[in-house]
């Protein structure tokens, strides 16, 4: 099955309405509130070919003015690979010290202050992007984020209850490369047998049937939802659905392996503060069919 190109924007597919395949009947973190499959009615809506980038994300702040929140705040968080030699203090998360808060992080300067890397990286997708900068993104460019039940429509291209966008293969360390992930041994060693150790350009890899770039692995993808965890049998009772303050991400990062965040998986899903941004936290737009002509390089 494959979806048709939006018109009136090249990079934006079209994905057709119908019944929905969300969830998973084969939960692996339970705890994330994966499953259970679902099925539901969907809209037709279109979606961004990939994961909007620090080109088209240049355009908008150069049109709008728009500073994101980690600009507001000074810092981002940074893995600790990609702290430049030259940033000598970092503050680590506690229980994730791959993690540093460096101040002068932010979309143009990944890395830290001095470290001007957006034009190098114009086809990479934007970084350091909290909720609140990608949904400011979405109104300027006429769309918004999509929905979790979109995004997993949206992912499986038709496949159904598949765990990844092209079926269930499982990529590896040694031979099967479908998606940016790591290979080796987190945190210490990534192998980059997959071509890369941070991001990729955003069309990167083989799409999926609808032709849709980078659904798992590469940089985590924000949603329209809060992050909520479906209700639960307890013994003879059910626990309700809980939604929580945090917003919803999709798809997992180029720093997801299977021996630790096991999430580049289409049902896997994360909740994070909606002003919170990190070097792997990205998103794509989604379009209604009548919202007019999308905007963007």
């Amino acid at each position: 099955m494959t979806a048709s190109l939006t018109a009136n924007r090249p990079d934006a597919i079209s994905i057709p309405g119908g019944m929905a395949t969300w969830g998973t009947s084969r939960p692996l973190i339970r705890s994330d509130g994966e499953g259970p499959l679902r099925q539901s009615p969907i809209a037709p809506f279109s979606l961004s070919r990939g994961a909007i980038t620090q080109a088209e994300f240049a355009a908008f702040v150069a049109e709008t003015g728009y500073v994101t929140e980690a600009e507001h705040l000074g810092w981002s968080f940074v893995f600790f690979t990609q702290v430049p030699e030259q940033v000598e203090s970092t503050q680590s998360v506690p229980g994730a010290p791959w993690w540093r808060r460096v101040d002068g992080s932010c979309w143009r300067h990944i890395g830290g202050p001095d470290c001007s890397q957006a034009e190098a990286r114009a086809d990479h997708p934007v970084v350091h992007v909290s909720w609140n900068d990608a949904h400011a993104y979405c109104t300027w460019a006429g769309g918004r984020l999509p929905t979790e039940r979109e995004w997993e429509h949206a992912a499986r291209g038709g496949l159904g209850d598949v765990r990844f966008p092209w079926g269930d293969t499982e990529p590896d360390d040694e031979s099967n490369f479908p998606c940016n992930i790591w290979q080796g041994r987190f945190p210490t060693k990534n192998t980059g047998q997959d071509g890369y150790t941070t991001t990729a350009p955003t069309l990167s890899f083989r799409p999926n049937e609808y032709g849709l770039y980078n659904l798992v692995g590469n940089v985590w993808e924000w949603t329209a939802d809060s992050f909520s965890l479906p209700a639960r049998r307890v013994g003879t009772n059910y626990q309700p659905k809980r939604t929580t303050d945090e917003k919803l991400a999709k798809g997992g990062s180029f720093l997801c392996h299977k021996s630790y965040c096991f999430r580049y998986r289409i049902a896997a899903r994360i909740g994070n503060a909606a002003d919170s941004s990190t070097t792997h936290m990205g998103f794509r737009v989604a379009w209604d069919p009548a919202s007019g002509e999308p905007r963007g390089v």
